[in-house]
């Protein structure tokens, strides 16, 4: 096992596009998968109202893992720490909304409707501003692992 480098954290964390969010909720730790993309140094994501929201809204730390796994031997993973920060302004939300899109083309009819109006009542566009990273891995460090995600 060694540890990965500032680099090799963000290319992981840039590379992927679903990561799990974790969060404060209820006083318990609560983890589930998120669709996101990664720049600026925060993770970028949506969500319609729900205990996510709740949560992250209550108790704005939270973190995002992501993997990398090739097999049981051959893998790396990554955590991020940062603070939520809805986006409220249109302009902005319509832009992350757009990224979203480009990186997920198959969104739901219900997900596109809400990248073409940003100002729905019920669409909330959020980020994780990113503070800190760290990565671990195991196995062969040839790179192997980056053709998953390109």
């Amino acid at each position: 096992m060694r540890t990965l480098d500032e680099k090799e954290v963000a290319d992981l964390l840039g590379a992927a596009r679903i990561g799990r969010l974790g969060c404060l909720a209820d006083g318990e730790a609560y983890v589930v998968p998120i669709n996101y993309f990664f720049a600026g140094g925060a993770v970028y994501s949506h969500s319609l109202p729900g205990r996510k929201i709740e949560a992250l809204r209550a108790h704005g730390r939270a973190c995002l893992q992501v993997d990398a796994i090739e097999d049981s031997f051959n893998w790396r993973s990554v955590l991020a720490y940062g603070t939520f920060e809805e986006i409220r302004l249109p302009v902005e939300r319509r832009e992350i909304l757009q990224r979203l899109l480009v990186h997920f083309p198959l969104l739901t009819p219900v997900e596109s409707s809400m990248a073409q109006d940003a100002s729905a009542p019920d669409s909330i566009v959020f980020c994780l501003r990113i503070d800190h990273m760290t990565g671990v891995a195991e196995g062969d460090s040839n790179g192997s692992l980056n053709a998953r995600f390109e």
